[in-house]
């Protein structure tokens, strides 16, 4: 009698593929993405990612896992991405983002899109952490969100429950050469998925590309955009141009064509008397958005004009460039001007982004 056929062990793609739609073989491309040439030395220089740190194609997989699996929550429930959804711009479409026990947080979910453009690195609303990376493991272990709080024995215990599933120790590997999981890569793998959603598909990136010349006064950013509305064009011109040449001077803060925050930002002056200097994610998807600002406060972008027009309050940690004098700056736009700003950040949705295979869940269904 023939001795049986051994059963051939599986493969690592083999045992990923149960898991997930992923091939090891055929990786998406995150490390050298095609951008447009507006996206230069110049935007680049806003980089808050480690140079010695180049991102790949292997870790950045690895960290798109990372971003969609529940099972980094202490009860499976809660991945990075139920508060980050794609098609909502990788904002939360709800004011405070519910975590693993039901609780609720008490900020509005920044967007992601274009993060790695901030060069002071600084990362959530209050810049409590230090960069993309140190963000990365908070919201893990944080008591409503995902819960690996010290009492649920921290980034360790969620170490020691990735080492018993399956395709992690086998996605270290293939990511980082050996099978450990540490705090750092988790961090890596993460920070690398994030910083590779780069937005440079919207109306207003598709329009600026059939115009940029690099050799011309700001690349030609100022001439009025092929296929953009009357109101559109002069919204752009109002964010573009200072208060002293007849703009309202957004472009000083929210910086084209990331539209990411200048490092040198302080607060917007929501509150009187505001101490905490807040910052906020990049434009870029804004119309995406349901709730605005740290607390989610307003509900339309037609609020957050109204408040940069007239509502600005004072306080230590206002930003210059929103005062006249020692008050707060008062724009006194019309409604017409008001919804032409509206109208131009909607220019600012980048569908492509929004809808990429590169960014969405790979888990099997």
């Amino acid at each position: 009698t023939p001795a049986p056929t051994p059963t051939p062990t599986p493969t690592p793609g083999q045992i990923i593929g149960q898991y997930l739609t992923i091939d090891l073989d055929n990786l998406d491309n995150y490390a050298n993405p095609a951008l447009p040439a507006f996206y230069n030395a110049a935007v680049f220089n806003q980089d808050n990612a480690p140079a010695n740190v180049p991102i790949t194609d292997a870790i950045a997989t690895l960290g798109r896992v990372l971003f969609y699996d529940k099972r980094l929550s202490v009860n499976d429930t809660i991945s990075c991405s139920s508060c980050h959804q794609q098609a909502n711009g990788f904002d939360d479409g709800t004011r405070f983002s519910t975590g693993f026990a039901g609780g609720q947080t008490t900020r509005h979910a920044m967007r992601i899109g274009n993060i790695r453009f901030y060069a002071p690195g600084t990362m959530f609303w209050d810049k409590r952490a230090t960069s993309v990376e140190d963000q990365a493991t908070q919201p893990i272990q944080n008591p409503v969100e995902m819960g690996w709080d010290a009492n649920a024995g921290g980034i360790n215990a969620l170490i020691s429950k990735m080492e018993g599933i399956e395709y992690y120790p086998l996605l270290f590997e293939f990511a980082f050469g050996n099978a450990t999981i540490s705090e750092g890569r988790i961090q890596t793998a993460l920070a690398q998925f994030e910083r590779s959603m780069i937005s440079s598909g919207s109306r207003f990136d598709n329009a600026f590309a059939q115009l940029f010349n690099g050799n011309a006064n700001n690349g030609n950013l100022n001439a009025n955009f092929p296929g953009f509305t009357a109101s559109e064009n002069r919204g752009k011109q109002l964010f573009l141009a200072g208060r002293n040449n007849g703009g309202a001077g957004c472009a000083a803060c929210h910086q084209p064509p990331t539209f990411a925050l200048a490092g040198n930002s302080r607060s917007n002056g929501l509150d009187a008397g505001e101490t905490t200097i807040f910052k906020s994610p990049s434009l870029k998807n804004i119309g995406r958005s349901r709730f605005f600002m740290h607390d989610g406060r307003f509900t339309s972008l037609a609020q957050v004009v109204a408040h940069y027009n007239n509502g600005i309050q004072n306080g230590p940690a206002l930003d210059n460039r929103l005062r006249q004098g020692n008050n707060p700056q008062q724009l006194n736009l019309s409604a017409a001007d008001q919804q032409a700003l509206v109208d131009f950040m909607l220019t600012l949705t980048d569908t492509g982004l929004n809808s990429d295979p590169r960014f969405s869940d790979p888990f099997i269904q």
